[in-house]
């Protein structure tokens, strides 16, 4: 499976707070059928950076992020239009980011909620929701090729608004920038480790089950078996962040093998600094 030693699938959370139930691990090793990391631990954000660091210096592992490295850029042509002092490339917004949050456990709620309120989408009493959210160009590849689209890092209401992850999840690339690979903003490196942006919905798309959450055994199985996996070796029915870790952690690994699983059409040097890609949108 190519020359990563394992497949590593992390379910993200942007949540207040310093622990966070919301947060799973999962990996996919060799032909094995993948398994959950500490799956009775409640992790905290920085726990996980630490871990990822300590893992990726023992070996060479493909970690996945469920949130987006950056915002849309190209539409605008800028991440927080109207805005003075805002970096243009995802490296510096990271550290912009960073900068600017006071959260505990590398939260980002502040930014949003206080630093550029005028951004971010949090209510009918903001005014028209279309005039908040945009999109990456990765965004429209999944659309043409019938995938379900992405929620806006604009998008800061309600269970399935990724804002609040994805700003944390900065914070976290700017901690990891310079001692991690991170691709497509890094080239691929030849050896040791590399962190890919996910989207679980495209794994499960890919399996059969698009659409679905999954919460069983049976169901989660299923999945696996759609991406050539074998089944998972749990002693519990899962929740839906352990199985997105599952099937995600998997579909890494199925995705490792197209060739132009590093190489989609549509990426641009451009793309690469400022918004990015999603691995699994070819």
């Amino acid at each position: 499976m190519s020359r990563f030693a394992s497949c590593v699938a992390i379910d993200w959370s942007g949540a207040k707070g310093k622990r966070h139930k919301g947060i799973a691990i999962a990996e996919a090793r060799g032909d094995g059928p993948p398994r959950l990391v500490q799956p009775g631990h409640v992790w905290s954000r920085e726990e996980v950076l630490e871990w990822l660091l300590d893992r990726s210096a023992r070996e060479a592992t493909l970690f996945g992020f469920d949130f987006s490295f950056a915002p849309p850029f190209e539409e605008l042509g800028a991440y927080l239009p109207g805005e003075v002092d805002v970096p243009d490339n995802a490296r510096d917004f990271w550290a912009y980011v960073d900068g600017k949050s006071r959260d505990d456990d590398l939260g980002a709620a502040s930014f949003l909620e206080e630093v550029h309120r005028r951004h971010f989408y949090f209510g009918i009493a903001d005014g028209v929701k279309a005039n908040f959210v945009r999109f990456r160009i990765c965004d429209a590849h999944l659309n043409a090729q019938g995938g379900r689209k992405t929620a806006s890092a604009y998008d800061a209401i309600g269970a399935a608004q990724v804002a609040k992850a994805s700003f944390s999840g900065m914070r976290l690339l700017h901690r990891l920038s310079g001692k991690v690979s991170i691709w497509p903003m890094d080239p691929l490196p030849q050896d040791g480790s590399a962190v890919v942006e996910i989207y679980t919905r495209i794994y499960l798309r890919n399996a059969g089950m698009s659409g679905r959450k999954l919460r069983s055994r049976a169901d989660l199985n299923k999945a696996l078996a759609g991406l050539g996996s074998k089944p998972a070796r749990l002693l519990f029915e899962p929740n839906d962040h352990q199985t997105d870790a599952l099937v995600t952690a998997a579909g890494m690994r199925a995705h490792l093998r197209h060739p132009h699983a590093f190489s989609p059409p549509g990426l641009t040097p451009k793309l690469a600094r400022t918004e990015g890609w999603t691995f699994g949108i070819i």
